[in-house]
């Protein structure tokens, strides 16, 4: 499995393994099959979910609501979707072919 993949209905799944409380906000390679983000916030409260959304809606250029954390809301494993950006144009934003 790749940490990005596109659903029937068009909708993108992007594996994420999320590392709270870093020293900033940015992508980190890969970390087994999903995508390591690093994040400054803490995880409590749903804040580094919070941050998840954000940071996907800043990096990506798409609407917070177009974001959603599927699973691994209490977790470090996160399977978020997203709507209104396909594969290729996230792998290129990421230098990721």
């Amino acid at each position: 499995m790749t940490f990005v993949r596109t659903r029937e209905d068009g909708t993108l799944l992007l594996s994420l393994y999320v590392q709270p409380r870093s020293s900033r906000n940015e992508f980190a390679g890969l970390h087994d099959t999903a995508l390591k983000l690093h994040l400054t916030a803490p995880p409590v409260d749903g804040k580094a979910n919070k941050a998840v959304v954000a940071f996907l809606a800043k990096t990506l250029k798409i609407p917070k609501s177009a974001i959603v954390v599927q699973s691994g809301l209490k977790n470090r494993r996160k399977l978020v979707a997203l709507s209104g950006v396909n594969e290729s144009a996230i792998r290129k934003l990421l230098n990721l072919s």
